[in-house]
């Protein structure tokens, strides 16, 4: 089935190479393309696309559009494509509702096959900026004992794979299991973890590692 997404970003040249680029194996339909945060939340309403796909700094700001669709339910997820990698901007645009943080640096097929992950609600940000966002998004939320200790053997086994970056069916195919079942650990895993996303919950756990070492 073809991803539906829209596009915001106020840079004609890179805009339509981006489109090109998404659109060329036929897998994705970009059905509205915008220049700003109005465009983006505008286009959200009228075609509720699988995956909104916002620039940072976009007149009006890609995180003012995450806000405003997020809250609308207008984009089934949101995905932000940005050259910032500042950590206050990351964590502000998942705070914001987006799953994804993308830098634009990435290969049109990465962009691809990260933009798949994130219409199954695979979340992702850039491995670049992961290690550093963690410190941001958990350690004000630490307890004596971490969530990590009340995960399951097999559990913390997909969490782990998880938080290398991989999708439920390469963590399914990794340990044996069935997909719909990594999907279910993963609702009990985050449940535990108390976390809003995979990639809160993958936070935790290098957090809670790295303290192990």
């Amino acid at each position: 089935m073809t991803i539906r997404l829209i596009l915001a970003d106020d840079h004609p040249i890179f805009r339509d190479g981006l489109v090109q680029s998404i659109e060329e194996t036929g897998e994705f339909e970009v059905v509205g393309v915008g220049e700003s945060a109005d465009d983006a939340i505008f286009l959200a309403k009228k075609h509720t696309p699988d995956v909104a796909l916002l620039d940072l700094s976009m007149p009006g700001n890609g995180i003012t559009a995450a806000k405003r669709i997020s809250g609308a339910g207008t984009a089934k997820y949101i995905a932000m494509l940005t050259v910032s990698e500042d950590d206050g901007d990351v964590t502000a645009a998942l705070e914001a509702g987006a799953i994804g943080y993308v830098l634009k640096g990435v290969s049109a097929a990465e962009l691809r096959r990260i933009l798949a992950g994130i219409a199954k609600g695979e979340a992702h940000v850039s491995p670049e900026l992961a290690a550093r966002v963690l410190k941001i998004m958990q350690t004000p939320k630490r307890t004596e004992k971490t969530p990590i200790d009340d995960l399951t053997k097999r559990e913390e086994d997909i969490l782990r794979h998880v938080a290398t970056g991989k999708s439920n069916r390469e963590v399914a195919d990794q340990l044996g299991l069935q997909e719909k079942t990594v999907k279910h650990y993963m609702t009990t895993i985050l449940g535990k973890l108390h976390a809003r996303n995979r990639v809160e919950a993958a936070l935790i756990a290098h957090e809670a590692w790295r303290q192990e070492e």
